[in-house]
């Protein structure tokens, strides 16, 4: 999710540019209720990961590929850079293939090799969104940020509204979750933070997450349940968005989400353990991320930890931390109208 959202703002400039093409995206069909409808894209051809690992499958495979071929694309971008999705866009036969040559995007796995051409290389700690929006010089795009990154989607507005009544009321969302295991603040912190942003007047909490964090949230909103609304693993991923949209801050592991709270304008409080805050931390918020750097192993990198005390990273982060930084962005009326 958070590559996806990464990627809007090239597919945002694109359409500005050449507000008469037609532009398709090649997609995981876990999130095509992100895009779908999207007033910038003609189409999305779906990317089957799980079922198409299953030989007996790969006919379907062949299929997507011809449907692309059959559009007689005249760019082919890939802005994920590995062997997978390089090959599909050389698959799709387009008159240019566009790509990236970074350690992340492009060389990793070899997908350089597929590609007619490539912006120069990143620097090592560039964000994912200015590595992505190098490869529209290339195509004599201008860049800007003249684009609403995530628009509006009044038709999912309505049943956000039916679950969760604001009733005008100052409304913090807490993202516990995260792909990785050891991206996840713990879950007692969260337990604590909920009691110390009770002391802030007026301000309630909503959990929001996947179905599979449904009981995380759960254990969360019981520290606090006349403040506390759980919604993980209740919304769609479109009212997941318009739910951020309505929020005043957002509270967030590295996680997907985090990443449509930064696009839609909301300031961020984001907990870092071993990933990279430079490259991949809430875009244009560099000052919100709380990482302990101090410690020899971050960022790592790693999906599992080795270091002689297991999460260190994100134990090191106290929920009196968290809660000052979150009280102190509240009480800024300019962090909360982030750009």
């Amino acid at each position: 999710m958070g590559d996806v959202i990464h990627a809007l703002p090239v597919l945002r400039l694109l359409k500005r540019h050449f507000p008469k093409g037609e532009i398709y995206w090649w997609l995981d069909a876990a999130l095509l209720p992100l895009l779908e409808k999207d007033p910038d894209l003609s189409g999305i051809f779906p990317f089957q990961r799980r079922r198409w690992a299953a030989p007996r499958r790969w006919p379907e495979i062949a299929a997507s590929v011809r449907a692309m071929r059959q559009k007689r694309f005249d760019w082919a971008i890939d802005l994920q850079g590995l062997a997978r999705s390089s090959l599909f866009a050389w698959l799709a036969n387009a008159g240019l293939t566009v790509g990236l040559d970074n350690l992340r995007e492009g060389s990793r796995e070899g997908a350089r090799a597929l590609y007619d051409v490539t912006p120069p290389r990143a620097p090592a700690h560039l964000h994912a969104v200015d590595r992505y929006l190098a490869v529209l010089p290339l195509l004599k795009v201008p860049v800007h940020r003249e684009f609403d990154w995530l628009p509006r989607r009044p038709e999912v507005t309505g049943a956000v509204e039916q679950m969760w009544r604001s009733n005008g009321a100052r409304w913090a969302a807490l993202l516990p979750g995260g792909r990785w295991n050891n991206k996840r603040w713990p879950v007692a912190y969260w337990v604590e933070l909920v009691k110390l942003l009770g002391q802030t007047p007026d301000l309630n909490c909503v959990i929001l997450g996947s179905p599979d964090e449904e009981p995380l949230g759960r254990s969360i909103a019981a520290a606090a349940p006349g403040r506390t609304l759980n919604l993980a693993g209740r919304t769609s991923l479109a009212e997941m968005v318009e739910c951020l949209r309505r929020s005043c801050l957002v509270i967030s592991n590295d996680t997907g989400p985090m990443h449509a709270a930064v696009a839609l304008g909301r300031p961020v409080v984001a907990l870092f353990g071993p990933t990279n805050r430079f490259s991949t931390g809430p875009y244009g918020q560099p000052g919100n991320v709380l990482q302990n750097g101090a410690l020899p192993c971050v960022p790592c990198m790693s999906q599992r930890c080795s270091y002689r005390e297991p999460l260190a990273c994100l134990h090191s982060i106290t929920p009196q931390s968290v809660y000052e930084k979150a009280r102190l962005m509240l009480a800024d009326k300019g962090s909360l109208s982030f750009p």
